[in-house]
């Protein structure tokens, strides 16, 4: 009897032991009418190693039917009355059970070890979170110049946007705040505060985004638009104003092109 309590002592000690090695991963996506980008996503989540270990949380905004249908129990599934970003990835980290947050766009893959180098950066005691590099996904000569400059930048600044995947530990994200109630620029303030709290690391392996937003609209006016964007949010100027532009109209899809002669 005696030598059972201590195997199941033991048990329970290598239990907690492989929790904090390797801690549980929620997954959280937000999806502003975006259920075809959406399904895309789910269905490369699903070979990923160690999914099985995790929870997929979609936060989800307009189309009700299409998300429905594409997410077919393959996550939980929050509805939300707000379209923000910050609003949608806030009410996804307040129903995750796991030990790490995984922000995920709905038109981003990670790489096919993504979840075990999570694990590994955050092995390291003193990592509180970090990103991925960022790769479009489109063979396009302008966005693997946009990308090679956005390089640099990150990692001569250590600020992540949320198409890099930003990863972080649950109770530093709680002991944050989570992510400001910004229009615009939510993630870009987040990683900033990140860095404050402890160290934050970049995984050399990309995360493939959807450049469609950049080839809707134009790579180079997008880019540039971006570019004045952060000399703005840097200066300490107000750059929630130009929210509405960068997000275009709530109830359409994410990334459809500016009215034309709209000027920047």
């Amino acid at each position: 009897m005696r030598l059972q309590s201590r195997e199941r002592l033991h048990r329970r000690r290598i239990g907690a032991m492989t929790a904090e090695v390797n801690p549980r991963i929620s997954i959280i996506i937000p999806s502003r009418n975006d259920a075809a980008a959406l399904c895309r996503t789910l269905d490369d989540l699903g070979t990923l190693p160690g999914i099985d270990q995790a929870e997929v949380i979609v936060a989800a905004w307009g189309d009700h039917e299409g998300t429905e249908r594409t997410l077919a129990g393959r996550a939980r599934l929050l509805w939300s009355t707000n379209s923000t970003r910050a609003w949608l990835l806030n009410a996804g980290a307040r129903v995750a059970r796991g030990d790490v947050l995984f922000f995920l766009h709905a038109d981003s893959l990670p790489p096919p070890n993504a979840l075990g180098l999570i694990h590994e950066a955050l092995a390291e005691p003193r990592v509180v979170g970090g990103a991925f590099e960022h790769l479009f996904a489109e063979p396009s000569a302008s966005l693997r110049l946009i990308t090679f400059i956005n390089r640099i930048r990150y990692r001569l600044t250590g600020n992540y946007y949320g198409d890099q995947g930003i990863f972080v530990r649950a109770p530093v994200f709680r002991e944050l705040g989570g992510y400001k109630d910004l229009r615009l620029m939510e993630d870009l303030d987040f990683t900033q505060r990140l860095k404050r709290r402890g160290r934050s690391v970049l995984v050399r392996e990309p995360m493939l985004t959807s450049g469609r937003r950049f080839l809707a609209r134009g790579p180079w006016r997008t880019f540039f638009f971006i570019v004045g964007l952060l000399a703005l949010h840097t200066l300490g100027f107000d750059t929630q104003r130009f929210a509405d532009r960068w997000r275009g109209p709530a109830d359409r899809t994410p990334g459809m092109p500016w009215p034309r002669g709209a000027r920047s």
